[in-house]
Order: structure tokens, then sequence, then C-alpha cells
């Protein structure tokens, strides 16, 4: 499953971009996932919640992660039939040739984050130790 690997690549960036933002903790990260990006949605919730538990110090209590899914969609450089394949090489309906040119549907990338340049946990443990 690459999906852990490629989590792990999306949690270093936006903790690497909140560090240079003074941002202590993560509360939410927003991607577009493409339908023939060759990244399985649940498969990267289930990488996020196994970050999410084994690192308290970088996400907050309630962090979540939402995934926007990009529908895919195709024309053919040969008779100019837009239509939606199952993956990146696929045959046009129409001629039936490998002629399609991938409109939408390979992105994956981060869209945005949010974040709080306080660090929740140590106000808590400090509240009570008063």
């Amino acid at each position: 499953m690459h999906e852990m690997s490629l989590m792990g690549d999306i949690i270093q960036l936006v903790c690497d971009d909140a560090a240079t933002r003074g941002i202590k903790r993560i509360e939410k990260i927003e991607l577009t996932v493409g339908e023939i990006s060759n990244a399985m949605p649940d498969a990267l919730r289930m990488a996020f919640a196994i970050f999410h538990e084994q690192n308290p110090q970088i996400f907050t209590e309630k962090a979540e992660l939402i995934i926007h899914l990009e529908a895919a969609k195709a024309k053919c450089v040969i008779c100019d039939l837009e239509y939606r394949p199952d993956q990146k090489i696929a045959l046009c309906p129409n001629c039936h040739v490998p002629a399609g040119r991938v409109l939408s549907g390979d992105t994956f990338q981060v869209l945005s984050y949010e974040g709080s340049k306080v660090d929740e946990s140590n106000i808590k443990n400090r509240r009570t130790d008063e």
C-alpha cells in the first residue's frame, strides 16, 4: 500500500511549510485526488488515521483529512470525443485507439491545510497543573 508513503510525504510537506509559518499543530489537510491518479482515497484516509494516532504532537485531537475526488476525463486526439477513461492509457470508445489526452482525473495534490500557532496540549497541561 503506497498510500502510507504518500501520506507520510504529504504530512512532511505540510509540516515543513507550517514550521515556516509558525504553525504548531495541524487541524485539517485538504487533498484533490483524481480517479486515475493511482491513489486510493480510502487507503489515504486509513494512512492519515494511523499517522494522526501515532503523532499527537503534530495534529490536534480533531484533525481531519478532506479528500475532493476529481472525475476522470479524456479527449481522443483523433476523433475529438470526450470520454471517461478508467486508466491513464485507455482506448477511445469511438475509434478504439489509445489516443486519448487526459483532461482531468490524474491530479494528486495538497489543496490546503489549516493549523494553529498555539500548542493546545501545553495549554491543557499548564491549566491542570495550576
